[in-house]
């Protein structure tokens, strides 16, 4: 008798253990704009204009293994948020220009935060915001296996400080081609 019912607590402290390990993040719910082919307007000179794309050079002469010459390689993201601001569209295009022209090249995609939260929300938020810059590429014509989607969270800061510019500095996905 003693036995089953040590059996049976055991069994509901495990329970109750790993129920409040669980988290509620949700990691699908990544909202990227569509900016595809299949997406124009019945004004073609609109469209063509709002998706201009700054020039890279694209010619297979990157022997540094870097990715696109002259293209930033960091996109920052708002306190608590994984939106692509629209100033770093244009960062993702030349990505996803230079990925979709070089099929064998691969990247990773590092989502950061800063030092606010706890580690599991911070893993978390990292993991939404390079999801959302890899949906992006996708929608832009990148295949999925040339892109990997990491989160290192709050664990890997490029600013140490408590003041908001360096919290900022650290709230990133950086692109990292392999």
């Amino acid at each position: 008798m003693k036995r089953t019912l040590f059996s049976i607590i055991s069994s509901l402290v495990l329970l109750a253990a790993l129920t409040a390990c669980g988290s509620n993040v949700k990691l699908a719910d990544v909202p990227v704009e569509d900016k595809s082919a299949s997406t124009k307007q019945a004004d073609g000179a609109a469209g063509a204009a709002s998706r201009s794309v700054a020039p890279v050079q694209i010619d297979g002469s990157d022997v540094s293994g870097a990715g696109p010459a002259n293209t930033a390689k960091i996109i920052y993201f708002d306190f608590n948020s994984y939106v692509v601001k629209p100033e770093f569209q244009s960062t993702i295009e030349a990505h996803a220009k230079y990925l979709t022209a070089n099929k064998s090249r691969k990247m990773a995609i590092e989502g950061h935060t800063d030092e606010r939260g706890g580690r599991e929300y911070n893993l978390a938020l990292g993991q939404k915001r390079s999801e959302a810059v890899r949906r992006a590429l996708g929608l832009l014509g990148v295949a999925d296996a040339q892109v990997e989607a990491v989160s290192f969270g709050k664990e890997k800061p490029v600013a140490s400080g408590a003041d908001e510019d360096s919290m900022a500095k650290n709230r990133r996905a950086e692109i990292n081609y392999r």
